[in-house]
């Protein structure tokens, strides 16, 4: 029995090396990266070159309340919103850092309303926020009239602005040009000529 004692104090004292020369191991991997970003700073540092921001694009769709965020395949960013106007939809694209260009189905915008009236009334939501000429406009419109596409386009813009800043609600808020125009032409009566309006009766 007394020989037996010191042999297992030697394999206890065994043991312990090990797990103690497995822990310097670990730390010592954990200081690897520590030392190389260090480095890394010190080489940028002697350059004088600042280290570039990493920015995250999504890689899926980003959803809002107005519209969502997607990436082109060309790797722009363009922020989406649909407009709606009596029975037209408007479905538009804002991609930033263009030259204000405005393209509805596939033709320029002064060139598909014909009035100026009709173009400013579409401009409306840049003029008022101070964006004029700050996004490439894609849009497509259906349904309805030239009138009420006007106005779907319109709505579909402000949204989309809204998508891009949050912070410009409040401006487009003022004007009402978030809010859809619920007017419409009002469905015709039986017994009547149009909506209200009587056929001409003479007695005699």
């Amino acid at each position: 029995m007394e020989q037996q004692v010191p042999e297992i104090q030697e394999t206890k004292q065994t043991s312990m090396g090990a797990t103690e020369s497995a822990e310097t191991e670990r730390a010592a991997e954990a200081q690897e990266p520590l030392t190389t970003t260090s480095a890394e700073q010190t080489t940028s540092a002697e350059t004088g070159t600042e280290p570039l921001p990493t920015v995250a694009l999504p890689t899926q769709p980003i959803k809002k309340r107005e519209g969502k965020i997607d990436i082109t395949p060309k790797g722009e960013i363009r922020f989406y919103a649909t407009g709606r106007r009596k029975e037209a939809v408007a479905r538009v694209w804002l991609i930033p850092g263009g030259t204000g260009q405005i393209i509805v189905n596939d033709r320029p915008l002064l060139d598909y309303v014909t009035r100026i009236s009709l173009y400013e009334e579409v401009i409306e939501p840049f003029r008022v926020t101070n964006t004029l000429g700050m996004f490439d406009v894609r849009a497509t419109a259906k349904g309805g009239g030239l009138h009420g596409q006007t106005g779907a386009l319109r709505h579909g813009i402000a949204r989309a602005l809204v998508v891009w800043n949050e912070e410009l609600r409040p401006i487009l808020r003022r004007y009402g040009l978030l809010t859809r125009d619920p007017r419409a032409k009002e469905r015709k009566k039986y017994g009547h000529k149009r909506a209200r309006r009587g056929f001409q009766f003479r007695k005699r």
